[in-house]
């Protein structure tokens, strides 16, 4: 069984930095392709940003794109998501997502594992 345990979240100012964490569990980490997806209140989930089982390619959504960066380290088992010059509008839980099949997956449906997800509040 797979297991996503995601941190790093927290209470942060308009145009703060936070740095999530997804640790993962299993021997076929390496093999899965991973995204963070986020899910504010009374909204459906959103994704946010992914990347190929290698970490050689990533696609970050438009409304985050040159703000986030997402990252994994394979020998750690663990993805990241550094979150700069963050807004009000990306308050919301963030979910770290494993897929079994496929590159970059952009849409949340295409995820097999997910973890239980982290709060993330940006004041203004």
């Amino acid at each position: 069984q797979v297991q996503l345990v995601e941190s790093g979240g927290g209470l942060v100012q308009a145009g703060g930095s936070l740095r999530l964490s997804c640790a993962v569990s299993g021997r076929t980490f390496s093999t899965y392709a991973m995204g963070w997806v986020r899910q504010a209140p009374g909204r459906e989930r959103e994704f946010v940003a992914a990347i190929t089982w290698s970490g050689g390619n990533t696609y970050c959504a438009d409304s985050v794109k040159g703000r986030f960066t997402i990252s994994r380290d394979n020998a750690k088992n663990t993805v990241y998501l550094q979150m700069n010059s963050l807004k009000p509008e990306d308050t919301a839980v963030y979910y770290c997502a494993a897929g079994k099949h496929g590159a970059l997956l952009i849409w949340p449906h295409s995820y097999d594992y997910w973890g239980q997800g982290t709060q993330v509040t940006v004041s203004s």
